[in-house]
């Protein structure tokens, strides 16, 4: 029996060393290609569709000069073929030099298409004060 949970974990690692290593080609093996795929970034208006969702990834990669990322999963569910990951997100950047640490609380739904989870939608939320 295939394990579905090990398969929607390891998409979603996919994702975030695809971030960490600012791969729009990496990127795009995980993401869904379809119009219905959304994403928020933190503080920012919801992005609709691929083309939308890969050219803020363009954007982040080429203003973002490093950037490491660790989760701690809050929780995973899996209902036939959508699956949703709940996390922070532990992040920590060099801006300008200077070492910036930042949390986020994000929710990743994953799509299973033709047998491969795809990423259908993530929305990340800065975490103000203590969670």
């Amino acid at each position: 029996m295939i394990d579905r949970r090990s398969e929607v974990l390891a998409a979603n690692e996919a994702f975030y060393r695809a971030f960490e290593k600012k791969d729009i080609d990496a990127m795009s093996q995980v993401w869904s290609q379809g119009t219905s795929s959304l994403c928020v970034h933190p503080g920012w208006s919801i992005l609709r569709g691929w083309k939308q969702v890969s050219d803020s990834w363009v954007n982040i990669f080429k203003n973002t000069p490093y950037i490491e990322i660790n989760t701690d999963i809050i929780s995973t569910e899996i209902r036939g073929d959508i699956a949703y990951i709940v996390l922070v997100e532990n992040v920590m950047q060099v801006i300008k030099g200077s070492r910036v640490e930042a949390e986020s609380l994000a929710t990743n739904v994953f799509e299973l298409l033709g047998g491969k989870w795809y990423l259908v939608h993530h929305h990340g939320s800065p975490v103000m004060g203590n969670r």
